[in-house]
């Protein structure tokens, strides 16, 4: 059935590669667990290398899949992980607000990241763990300033209550699709769905509509 929701049985539109990045232990693989499969362990251990999982949707009646990229934070594993910025045209920049150290460490982040990725690769900045409010280390203020300042969303997440989880993803997504669809990117072009990870399996979700395409940058959503 052809609706506003599309048609899961035509052919992928567009793949978009998106990283997770950011010091050890901040929460990425949590994060990616609560949006593509609604699960988070507690005995979470640390990525070793690079993981990845998908998840299909549908925005503006187009079928998306996005691939979404789990990096390893620890300092051996930069070398190895760099690599895999290319070809990505989102990222998820993510710092634990119970620890500055880890916030303080974004801007080499988003340094290394500019450093390997395309040039209007779309960047959201994450405060993840707001459910531990007694622990702030990280005031919203001054992650709200360096968002504006380097013109980056941001918004806050809790992957373990599942807080914002889902709203940040979406935002990313849709406007990676609002910026490519305005170039004519398909997957005839630029990307391949013939590969074996595009053609994984993914999980339908709908995407909003003005709400999400909406979120303003520097916002910050607790």
């Amino acid at each position: 059935m052809s609706n506003l929701y599309g048609d899961f049985n035509q052919k992928i539109d567009y793949v978009f590669k998106v990283v997770l990045i950011g010091d050890s232990a901040v929460g990425k693989s949590q994060l990616l667990a609560r949006f593509a499969r609604n699960e988070f362990s507690v005995d979470s251990k640390a990525t070793i290398g690079v993981e990845f999982q998908t998840k299909t949707l549908v925005i503006d009646q187009k079928i998306v899949k996005a691939q979404i990229w789990d990096t390893a934070g620890q300092e051996r594993y930069r070398a190895v992980t760099s690599a895999y910025y290319r070809g990505a045209v989102g990222a998820m920049l993510v710092y634990d607000m119970t620890k500055r150290q880890s916030f303080d460490h974004i801007a080499r982040w988003l340094d290394e990241l500019r450093g390997h990725a395309d040039k209007n690769i779309v960047i959201m900045l994450i405060g993840n763990k707001c459910d531990l409010a007694s622990l702030r280390a990280v005031p919203v203020e001054d992650a709200k300033e360096f968002a504006e300042r380097e013109n980056l969303f941001f918004m806050e997440t809790s992957a373990l209550d599942s807080t914002n989880v889902e709203t940040a993803f979406l935002t990313v997504l849709t406007e990676i699709y609002r910026t490519v669809s305005k170039k004519t990117l398909s997957v005839n072009g630029d990307y391949d769905v013939s590969s074996n990870a595009a053609l994984l399996k993914g999980t339908q979700i709908i995407v909003p509509g003005p709400e999400v395409n909406n979120q303003p940058k520097g916002g910050c959503c607790t």
